[in-house]
């Protein structure tokens, strides 16, 4: 296959910053690999690996696969060894990587903001009963996620996605990764405009694309044209958000490099003008200059974000114009923030009449047998369908009004609540030790319990607390910006045990309150603490706050005895 890393692109006509010692940056010429996983995509573009999976490891099982693909193509197709059962938390950065895994992998599906008919979600259901014990997870990047798949059932797999119209490629990987879209596109009253043309359009032409699957890292990305935000556009490495121009009108703004994990960092906005046609062009303008600019040395300064805080945003907009576009983007200060998120739980008018409901699983985990059942109601209620949302809710697109009542019934009746508690509605979780290989400490059980445990204590708790909870440090569940955010870690408990515990972000927002939450020095809780910890801090700012202010607002001033539960506060 001929190399593809530099077609199409123009000569240089930008003065580009370049680092101090080399970072593999291709642009520059270093074109070597210089870790194991860049070599890893030298020696076989990883998109090769369907056909080795179809034709030879499905057919001799899972000892027959070859460790480069195991550890590192398999990501491409959506394929992941899950932890095998057993082995506590200590280990987690101890044992190696063999040593960790099962014989058993996750799958992630994409969903990119797709409209999921009744027969499609019927489909993503099924897979979940016949090859993964039941399991079916919502991710906080509109993924349906399984466990306990065997290798021998993946064509069989894929042959059940391809009818529905779904895919798992570059689910995983150093790759373009499943897209955030608005769940409400195209029906909301109040949407600025559709940007699923867009996402439709990025999928056709460059998922799959050789040109693009190989990546410096991971590629996240976010379109919306919702004022609300709710794609959370500043945790994504290119965002495009809905904006007016006064005399060319609704189009996107371009925000880039954000990201979470270990080093946080919000994206910045460009200010620019695109019209929905152009948007395409332009990610695979912010694609290739991740690609030929990002530092592939180190995986962990290889996300976009540390280009962008390196170079800046106007030395990157000028990249982007000169050397990817070939024009200049038309300036527009970019939209208002919203304050908080937008989840689009409960019943919403569309502009068409009908309604929109969503829905609100338990820290995002449903069933293969419950995505058959919610297919059964879109199916005899005459939905159009659902989306999946980045916060691990489900939306049910086009039901008739006068029907919205009976199916709120039949949604409470097999657990999904469109009338959630505040508890339930603002929780998050990652995957977990329970399956994933670099968590620490449990979240899913441990965040269905502390959901049940506040809706017990805080039954009429009228202000939403975000509440999100995380296996390590890798924050997948977005821990830096919830209100309360709980990254896993092992502590000492009162008698120096070594323990499952958090350590804990308090006051973490996105849209007009953006920021980081804060971390109190030396401060943990341990797993089994988390119940009265969340409830003394709660309680303290239910005294505590001031009329109409928000958790992260308080944060911000509280005394730190508060926030450290210390300090208990009775209700006058």
């Amino acid at each position: 296959m001929p190399d593809l890393r530099f077609q199409s692109q123009p000569p240089s006509r930008t003065d580009v910053p370049r680092p101090k010692r080399a970072e593999g940056q291709w642009s520059f010429g270093y074109t070597e690999p210089l870790n194991k996983n860049e070599q890893s995509k030298k020696d076989d573009d990883p998109l090769n690996v369907r056909d080795r999976i179809l034709h030879i490891y499905s057919r001799r099982g899972f000892d027959s696969i070859d460790p480069a693909d195991l550890r590192g193509r398999f990501r491409w197709m959506g394929l992941y060894t899950q932890r095998k059962p057993g082995i506590d938390g200590g280990k987690t950065a101890v044992l190696e990587e063999e040593e960790l895994d099962d014989h058993y992998f996750m799958l992630r599906v994409r969903s990119d903001g797709q409209l999921l008919t009744a027969d499609a979600v019927r489909a993503l259901g099924t897979i979940g009963v016949d090859f993964a014990r039941d399991t079916a997870d919502v991710t906080d990047r509109e993924n349906i996620q399984y466990h306990w798949i065997r290798i021998e059932d993946v064509p069989a797999i894929w042959d059940r996605l391809d009818a529905a119209g779904l895919s798992s490629l570059e689910a995983c990987g150093d790759s373009p990764r499943p897209f955030l879209g608005s769940p409400v596109a195209g029906v909301a009253k109040d949407e600025i405009i559709d940007g699923s043309p867009a996402l439709d359009e990025i999928f056709r032409r460059y998922i799959g694309n050789p040109q693009f699957s190989n990546l410096p890292r991971k590629f996240k990305t976010a379109v919306t044209g919702h004022p609300s935000h709710d794609v959370s556009p500043e945790t994504n490495d290119v965002a495009f958000v809905g904006t007016v121009h006064p005399e060319h009108g609704p189009g996107f703004d371009l925000w880039v490099g954000g990201g979470l994990s270990t080093n946080p960092m919000l994206a910045q906005k460009l200010g620019v003008w695109i019209p929905l046609d152009q948007v395409a062009d332009a990610w695979e303008g912010v694609a290739s200059i991740f690609r030929d600019y990002g530092y592939r040395r180190l995986r962990s300064r290889a996300r976009l974000k540390f280009l962008v805080a390196d170079w800046g945003v106007e030395k990157f907009r000028e990249v982007l114009e000169n050397e990817y576009l070939g024009r200049a983007l038309v300036s527009n200060p970019s939209p208002d923030s919203p304050v908080g998120h937008r989840d689009h739980v409960g019943v919403h008018e569309q502009k068409d009449g009908r309604f929109y409901v969503g829905v609100a699983p338990t820290a995002g985990r449903v069933s293969g047998t419950l995505l058959v059942q919610l297919a059964d109601l879109i199916e005899e209620f005459g939905a159009a369908g659902a989306r999946l949302t980045p916060y691990q809710k489900i939306v049910l697109i086009g039901v008739d009004g006068d029907r919205v009542d009976a199916l709120l019934e039949r949604l409470d009746a097999i657990g999904l609540s469109a009338r959630p508690s505040q508890w339930r509605r603002n929780t998050m979780a990652c995957t977990g030790i329970e399956f994933c290989k670099l968590a620490i400490v449990d979240t899913k059980n441990r965040a269905r319990d502390l959901v049940a445990e506040l809706e017990r204590r805080f039954p009429d708790l009228d202000t939403p607390i975000s509440v999100n909870v995380n296996g390590c440090p890798n924050a997948c569940a977005r821990t830096q910006v919830a209100d309360i955010g709980l990254k896993g870690q092992l502590v000492l408990d009162s008698d120096g045990n070594q323990v499952e515990g958090f350590q804990v972000h308090l006051g973490g927002a996105t849209g007009l309150q953006a920021n980081f939450g804060r971390k109190l020095r030396a401060h943990k809780v341990t797993s089994t603490g988390l119940d009265d910890y969340v409830t003394n801090v709660v309680q303290a700012f239910l005294v505590d706050r001031a009329a109409d202010e928000s958790f992260a607002a308080w944060v911000a001033r509280a005394d730190e005895q508060l926030l450290r539960g210390e300090k208990a506060l009775e209700a006058v």
